[in-house]
C-alpha cells in the first residue's frame, strides 16, 4: 500500500462539506426580528445554520472562514433573505476546543 499522498480536487471538497458538519454550533440563539424576518418568508433558522455548519458561508470570504475553522477562530456567514442580510455568527473555540454558541442576527444588531 502505498503512502502518497493525493489532492483531493476543490469541487469534491466542496461535496464533502455538504454532508459532514465542520464545527459544533454551540447554544443557538437567534434575535427576535431575524426569527420575525424569516417566518414572513417561510425560511426555517435550521436551513441557515445548516448551510453556515457545513462551509456555505453566503456571501463573505470562503477562504477566511476556512481558516478560521481550522484555528478555531470566529465563523461568520452572510445570507441574503428577501434582500436583507441575515448574520450567522459562531464564537471562537474556547480553551475546551469548544464553540459555545451560534447567534443568528441583522448586521445592524451586531
Amino acid at each position: 500500500m502505498s503512502n502518497d499522498k493525493v489532492t483531493v480536487p476543490a469541487q469534491d471538497v466542496q461535496a464533502l462539506k455538504k454532508y459532514k458538519p465542520l464545527f459544533e454550533l454551540g447554544q443557538i440563539v437567534a434575535t427576535p426580528s431575524v426569527l420575525r424576518h424569516l417566518e414572513q418568508h417561510a425560511v426555517l433558522p435550521a436551513a441557515l445554520l445548516s448551510r453556515h455548519q457545513h462551509g456555505d458561508w453566503g456571501n463573505v470570504d470562503p477562504e477566511a472562514n476556512d481558516l478560521a475553522v481550522l484555528s478555531g477562530a470566529r465563523v461568520i456567514s452572510s445570507f441574503t433573505v428577501a434582500y436583507v442580510i441575515v448574520w450567522a455568527i459562531t464564537e471562537s473555540a474556547g480553551d475546551d476546543g469548544k464553540r459555545a454558541s451560534t447567534c443568528l442576527l441583522f448586521p445592524e444588531e451586531y
